[in-house]
């Protein structure tokens, strides 16, 4: 069974972001960079679930283009799946689109891979593995 891993949100500024998690008494996670994404990111934990933001560490990565298009705010919704290559190739072979095909490890080491938006009703979905 799927459930809500994390919500993804695109911010210019981490520090900006943050401060207003931090107001209302909640954990924020130590930054990491996910060199491969050219992002930086924090978890910030909320219930069974976490917020995840993300601010870009190059003008020509994803988040900075989405930020540039788009403005600051919710980039994706994460659903953690127990067979992650099960999922990735049960979709493949429905036609399901993906960002890529391929299981990439991203910010705690999670195995994650993107399902395009056009596929999902115009939200950006990752999956990953727990």
């Amino acid at each position: 069974m799927a459930e809500i891993d994390h919500i993804g949100i695109a911010v210019k500024s981490l520090a900006a972001a943050k401060s207003i998690y931090e107001k209302l008494g909640l954990s924020v996670s130590p930054e990491e960079t996910v060199e491969q994404e050219q992002v930086r990111v924090v978890m910030i934990p909320a219930g069974e679930s976490r917020l995840e933001l993300l601010e870009a560490t190059s003008e020509n990565s994803t988040i900075a283009k989405f930020i540039g298009k788009r403005g600051e705010g919710l980039h994706h919704v994460c659903l953690r799946v127990p067979d992650l290559p099960a999922a990735v190739e049960r979709l493949k072979k429905d036609g399901v689109r993906l960002v890529s095909e391929e299981i990439k490890t991203g910010a705690g080491g999670h195995k994650y891979v993107f399902v395009h938006p056009s596929s999902t009703g115009g939200v950006l979905l990752e999956l990953v593995e727990g």
